[in-house]
């Protein structure tokens, strides 16, 4: 099992509560179609930003009172009025989409982490809301573990984005480690290489562990979902760090083996 933003949504999971199954899969099914629009198929760039303007229109439908026209967004204003969900995190999703179609680089780390501030903490925030658990530090602490599941996938998926002519390592850390583009097209795994990944797996950690004493303020079964995903996450880290970044030959996954790791950990948490 691969590490994706999304995919680690807890979709209708046995572990949520029965009544928060159909707003969580509700929101799960307006990130992953948004996202896909700005990802998937052979759309253009201008079919990308005008479908996801579509978006933003029912959004704005929402807002103002008025019937949404796609079911989805009847759906989603159904869930957003019974637990009064911030709409500016649902903009905040459409405009990370949006940015995914027209920027292909990052200048350096606090610009990668102003676009996983959209892209994916309004996913957790959202989860919490649901919960009602939105006190300051509960908050960043979600931010932190999506923030870092968001740069797991992106760690794992260097050759998947090259392909979508998108690099997410930030500029600046390339001379650092005296390695560059060149070899992500090159799928070249060297020294200098296998540092800079210990470098973004280094970050990555620290942001999920400074994450994780969230575990302890969630109510049991959603606790349960969070340890599974901080471990999982963290468990793919170390087999990027064990193949030296080697991301190019095998994008790293979770085999059945690992689970049993998993699950070990999660309950030592």
């Amino acid at each position: 099992m691969p590490v994706d933003h999304y995919e680690n949504f807890p979709v209708a999971s046995l572990l949520v509560p029965a009544r928060l199954r159909r707003p969580i899969e509700v929101i799960y099914r307006f990130a992953r179609s948004a996202d896909d629009i700005a990802d998937e198929g052979e759309a253009t760039a201008d079919e990308r930003l005008r479908d996801l303007a579509v978006y933003r229109a029912e959004l704005d439908r929402i807002v103002a009172g008025q019937t949404p026209e796609k079911p989805l967004f009847r759906d989603l204003a159904e869930v957003i009025a019974e637990f009064s969900l911030p709409l500016q995190l649902f903009r905040d999703l459409l405009d990370a989409f949006a940015q995914d179609v027209v920027k292909k680089r990052y200048a350096d780390y606090p610009e990668l982490l102003d676009y996983c501030r959209r892209s994916a903490n309004p996913v957790g925030r959202l989860v919490l809301h649901l919960f009602s658990r939105t006190e300051p530090e509960h908050l960043e602490q979600s931010d932190c573990i999506c923030t870092a599941l968001q740069l797991i996938n992106f760690w794992q998926d260097v050759a998947v984005d090259w392909q979508k002519e998108r690099v997410y390592i930030p500029q600046t850390d390339f001379p650092h480690f005296r390695v560059g583009e060149a070899d992500i097209a090159a799928g070249r795994v060297s020294p200098d290489w296998s540092a800079l990944l210990d470098f973004e797996i280094d970050r990555a950690t620290v942001l999920m562990r400074r994450g994780s004493p969230l575990v302890h303020a969630l109510p049991g079964r959603l606790g349960w979902e969070i340890r599974l995903t901080i471990q999982g996450g963290l468990r793919i880290l170390e087999h990027i760090r064990r193949v030296r970044g080697d991301v190019f030959t095998q994008r790293p996954q979770l085999g059945a083996r690992d689970w049993l790791v998993i699950a070990l950990r999660a309950f030592r948490m």
